[in-house]
């Protein structure tokens, strides 16, 4: 490091959930600290939100503040990008030039939608009946799409994983059939879900609750289709499809419709760092949090290579288990945390109703409340309750805030198998 490197105490890279989070979460343990946040973005998302903007629930405003706004009093936001890391050298290299120093890095700067890996998708989107909820100012229109399709096809899609939310590509799907139902015009419009992988949702107890929709829904599931490119003033999708033999062949269908849930894959600046694995994820420890080979550094969110859902709900509760870990490695608390792989999807299979899907490490069943209250494995409108009305309050005043409400960490000495 040279001499004008700034040395922070804790820096932590990425001011989404998982940043703002661990920064809250780590104030609420000791307000002392000294925490610098870098992040070059100027407002903050409400991912989970989207969904139900794209239903005509939300409106894409209440998913949106200011990241001022957001970043814990005490905490020095930089506004700016990494460009490169030297975790051997405790620094990292912002975009502009200028050099930083930690004695703990928390890393989590999400993940990149690879919009461009589809053969012309970036140039059709939002237009032409091609759209996603998996963006801000895309998610008005596939409400715009599903309020005026009277008739026709009407495409869902989903990458190959990791991706954010594995559930979202079909919640999307289950609203607007709700809606065509509700309005009387499903029957003229033929749904059809192209999926790159071989299950309907990763945990297989979950699976009967929505194959019942998708036969209320008449969904013609398609998997092991990954798409690959669009023709939007052609309005033709193009897949490839995957045989048990391990062979390909090509698939095209026509639609009026298209929603595109895009490959997701780690952000540039992280793939071709020293934190990366093989795959271009963070590497760390599944239950720590921990790097596997920088010892003061620590990954969360959807930026690691842990198997747990890429979910809001996730870094929930990893933030927690991270704030004390760092502060372990400070010689500020005495016994590491562990993280048990956590995850939550709430499946929205109709408008007022959902599927509440948790789970652990492993695709074990975890859920927060006992089943006389809600049973996860069933739509409810308690669950829809949650979603709509108690999740967005929870995250906005609750985890943002360092609020550690249904998310105190284990210590390692309660680890379950």
């Amino acid at each position: 490091m040279n001499a004008s490197t700034t040395t922070c105490q804790i820096l932590i890279v990425g001011g989404g959930a998982a940043g703002i989070a661990t920064a809250a979460s780590l104030l609420a343990r000791d307000a002392t600290l000294q925490i610098t946040l870098v992040d070059p973005a100027d407002t903050h998302y409400y991912q989970p939100g989207w969904t139900m903007v794209g239903a005509g629930i939300f409106t894409p405003q209440s998913t949106a503040r200011s990241m001022a706004s957001l970043i814990p009093k005490g905490v020095q936001w930089i506004k700016a990008a990494v460009a490169t890391f030297e975790p051997q050298h405790n620094a990292l290299t912002l975009g502009d030039g200028r050099v930083l120093g930690y004695q703990q890095l928390v890393v989590c700067p999400g993940l990149k939608l690879d919009w461009s890996a589809i053969d012309g998708l970036v140039e059709t989107l939002g237009a032409n009946g091609v759209t996603s909820n998996y963006r801000y100012d895309l998610a008005p229109y596939t409400w715009k799409l599903v309020q005026n399709l009277k008739q026709g096809r009407a495409l869902f899609t989903q990458p190959p994983m990791p991706i954010k939310c594995a559930g979202a590509p079909q919640k999307a799907m289950y609203l607007s059939c709700d809606h065509w139902l509700k309005s009387g015009r499903l029957a003229q419009i033929d749904t059809q879900f192209y999926n790159a992988g071989g299950v309907l949702f990763g945990v297989a107890d979950y699976v009967p609750a929505l194959m019942k929709y998708v036969e209320r829904y008449a969904i013609d599931l398609r998997f092991s289709h990954r798409l690959v490119a669009v023709d939007g003033p052609g309005k033709r999708a193009t897949f490839i499809r995957t045989q048990a033999d391990g062979s390909s062949e090509t698939v095209e269908q026509s639609f009026e419709m298209l929603h595109v849930v895009p490959p997701q894959i780690a952000p540039d600046f992280i793939r071709s760092s020293p934190l990366a694995d093989a795959a271009g994820w963070v590497d760390v420890d599944p239950a720590t949090l921990k790097h596997r080979q920088f010892a003061n550094v620590h990954g969360l969110g959807d930026v690691t290579n842990t198997s747990n859902a890429k979910t809001a709900a996730a870094a929930r509760k990893q933030a927690p288990v991270v704030a004390n870990n760092v502060l372990v490695a400070l010689g500020r608390r005495g016994e590491s945390a562990v993280y048990d792989g956590y995850g939550s999807c709430p499946l929205t299979v109709e408008n007022g109703r959902i599927v509440l899907a948790e789970f652990t490490y492993g695709g074990k069943v975890a859920p927060s409340f006992p089943r006389w209250l809600l049973e996860g494995r069933q739509p409810t409108r308690l669950a829809w309750w949650l979603k709509a009305r108690v999740l967005p309050a929870l995250y906005w005043h609750g985890m943002l805030k360092g609020r550690e409400w249904l998310a105190k960490p284990k210590k390692a000495d309660t680890r379950h198998g």
